[in-house]
């Protein structure tokens, strides 16, 4: 099991490496996180729904993404309550005390995704959740040690040095833990070090004095990497676009969810994408894109609050093009109906009336992956749908795209709006060559989003054998 001494210290990357790095060596191995907490998720292939992360781990491992892979999902609503997911299906909305309640009988449910993961591979590689060292979270700990100690599993701690206090972090994050915990640490793996290993080795020779525990590996920085996040925007451009390049705008919403559908645009060279602050003035765009949300209704009138519907006005005046996706499709529309309190208070909102839909939130959630064509092309599409809401009307007989024999989407009558339930639209190369086309973008070049995804995830990889090398961790395999 991987640990960390606080969130973003790697365990998710260090997870997706042992999974690519096991995997080449011809072990079967399956990628397990049994709580996690995140608006990025996705579709599996039994039809339920996981963190993003642990979709990508599969992908590391070449297998397919399941539910067992992260049995219990945590989608929050509020800063007090969240939606919580068993076994890839919507269980019921709680309070974060309730929750804490829960827990123990959620943990039945993550120690029967864990046997089965047992039971059908060589290998399972665990990832925790936050820090093991969040002293009021240990009663009912299902995440961290509370889990390790339930199966007996050994655990590797890992921080990141390039935040600054590696060192306090490790032995801090050690000494907070009981003698039982602390004696199941196997050893610590430093992450994202720049500079000469030279000048780190002191430091690494007091740790393993200091603490009895070995340093497994220091795993050095990787410049410009990239890998689908959990949770965190990646605000910072990951390319250098070009002066003719197509500028898009998306903004932040308080309860953005699946934004990892904009990855490929951020590594596009041909696209220069913006996440803009809802109460900031908007730049000068070829493109808008409304993205998924949690709380579609709140975060409708959030925009609405913030004189989104003026903006939009403006920027379709000007020429502009404007798509949403999932929830940001359900705004474009003239309503969102949620009459059974399904995302929060029952009520009717008006959207921003773009398109000629109207929306009903209902209480089964839609999990499907998809596959389809553009409508009137022969374009290949795939994506994932996950939506609480149905959306009808004049619009939808004017279909983006069609999938098994059925029109999905829609279009303004001018062809200057879109709207889809599908995530993950750009990743394919031809899908969204065709979509950036529409959005004004003159070029004949593909971006394979996919592949570079492969050759990323690959480097992690190479770069964490390497830096593991010398430890038992990967001599025993």
């Amino acid at each position: 099991m991987v640990q960390g001494t606080t969130s973003d210290a790697g365990k998710s990357t260090l997870v997706a490496a042992l999974c690519r790095i096991w995997a080449s060596r011809g072990i079967s191995v399956a990628p397990f996180k049994p709580q996690n907490m995140a608006l990025n998720s996705a579709v599996t292939v039994d039809g339920g729904e996981i963190g993003r992360a642990q979709a990508v781990q599969a992908m590391a491992a070449g297998i397919e993404p399941h539910t067992d892979m992260n049995p219990v999902l945590l989608k929050p609503s509020s800063d007090v309550g969240a939606q919580v997911i068993i076994h890839g299906k919507v269980h019921s909305d709680m309070n974060a005390m309730d929750y804490h309640q829960y827990k123990t009988t959620a943990m039945a449910a993550v120690l029967e995704s864990y046997r089965r993961l047992q039971k059908k591979y060589q290998a399972v590689i665990i990832e925790g959740a936050g820090s093991p060292a969040e002293i009021n979270l240990r009663d009912r700990d299902i995440a961290n040690m509370g889990f390790a100690e339930a199966v007996d599993c050994p655990v590797i701690i890992i921080a990141d040095i390039d935040k600054g206090g590696v060192f306090a972090h490790l032995v801090g994050t050690l000494d907070l833990l009981s003698p039982s915990e602390q004696d199941r640490v196997v050893g610590f793996v430093i992450n994202r070090f720049r500079g000469d290993i030279a000048l780190l080795q002191p430091g690494l020779d007091w740790l393993e004095e200091r603490t009895g525990k070995p340093v497994l590996g220091v795993i050095p920085y990787l410049h410009h990497f990239h890998l689908e996040a959990e949770d965190a925007i990646q605000t910072q451009a990951e390319t250098q676009p070009g002066a003719d390049s197509l500028k898009v705008a998306v903004p932040v919403l308080p309860k953005i969810s699946n934004h990892t559908d904009f990855d490929a645009l951020q590594l596009n060279p041909q696209v220069e994408l913006q996440f803009i602050d809802a109460k900031a003035e908007l730049p000068a765009s070829d493109l808008i894109i409304l993205p998924g949300s949690k709380s579609v209704r709140s975060d409708l009138q959030y925009l609405q609050d913030n004189g989104w519907q003026q903006k939009l006005d403006r920027h379709l005046r000007y020429g502009g093009k404007l798509m949403g996706i999932c929830g940001g499709y359900q705004m474009l529309g003239q309503s969102i109906n949620d009459g059974d309190g399904v995302e929060g208070e029952a009520g009717s909102s008006r959207g921003f009336a773009y398109l000629q839909i109207e929306t009903e939130l209902l209480g089964k959630k839609q999990l499907h992956n998809r596959n389809g064509v553009f409508a009137n092309s022969q374009v290949g599409i795939s994506g994932y749908e996950i939506h609480q809401g149905q959306s009808y009307g004049p619009g939808c007989q004017r279909p983006v795209f069609v999938i098994n024999g059925q029109g999905e989407g829609c279009y303004s009558e001018d062809r200057q709006i879109m709207g889809s339930y599908l995530h993950g639209l750009f990743d394919r190369p031809e899908a969204g060559q065709k979509l950036l086309s529409w959005a004004g973008l003159n070029t004949n070049l593909a971006f394979d989003y996919q592949s570079k995804r492969e050759q990323e995830i690959q480097r992690l990889a190479d770069t964490v054998e390497l830096a593991l090398s010398n430890s038992a961790l990967l001599q025993d395999y």
